[in-house]
């Protein structure tokens, strides 16, 4: 699987430049599924009005409106009670699974529990594009700072899936976000490699290789 872990979504051309690097195609060729389960484990978000700004588009992060070829939605929750059939063909053949922000340990007890983590590795060719807490939870850790929704594990383990952990919403001085300070201190109590990324950044993983993608701020905090 190849992974665009975003702060806010497809916010710049040079963002939106590396995801059709990544399809080898526009996105107007390319079919998409978004996940908005991590919103739900979120006070501030859904179930309500915010999940459906995510589904239909019409939020202020762009990730479903961007001129996708299909559209649908993944809603991992259900995914154990029906059977595999209805659902795992039809994530084989997508392009793009677009993960929405909210709780990142919500998110990743859904994917365990749902059995698309089991179906990752067979995805070579699939992309995974995440927003806050759904490129937080491809982490080895979220950090203590971002824990909200008690995890069944008792701590702040996410999948894994890369080795660095990522702080998003890095703020300007004085903006709406999370502080320079903060990410720095959050990034102190960490044992693994740490990025804190504006909205304007993202990081690719492709094949293992780790690229910043910013036409904003981030910072590397290297273990």
């Amino acid at each position: 699987m190849k992974l665009l872990l975003t702060s806010a979504g497809v916010t710049t051309p040079a963002i939106r430049a590396a995801l059709e690097g990544m399809l080898g195609k526009p996105l107007s060729e390319a079919t998409a599924l978004c996940i908005p389960t991590a919103q739900y484990g979120h006070p501030w978000l859904g179930p309500g009005t915010k999940a459906w700004e995510f589904i239909s588009g019409t939020s202020e992060n762009p990730m479903v409106d961007l001129g996708w070829k299909t559209m649908g939605v993944l809603e991992l929750t259900a995914l154990p009670s029906i059977p595999d059939e209805r659902w795992k063909p039809l994530v084989h053949e997508t392009d793009v699974l677009l993960a929405a922000g909210g709780d990142a340990l919500y998110l990743a007890h859904w994917i365990r529990e749902s059995g698309l983590l089991a179906l990752l590795p067979e995805l070579s060719d699939t992309v995974w594009v995440g927003m806050s807490a759904g490129s937080m939870v491809m982490t080895p850790r979220i950090g203590r700072e971002f824990v909200g929704w008690a995890a069944p594990s008792g701590d702040d383990t996410a999948l894994g899936l890369v080795d660095f952990a990522i702080c998003p919403h890095l703020a300007r001085d004085g903006g709406p976000g999370n502080p320079r300070a903060a990410a720095e201190k959050w990034a102190s109590t960490l044992d693994v490699e740490a990025y804190a990324i504006d909205d304007r950044t993202a990081i690719s993983v492709v094949d293992g290789v780790v690229e910043v993608i910013s036409e904003g701020g981030w910072r590397h905090f290297p273990q």
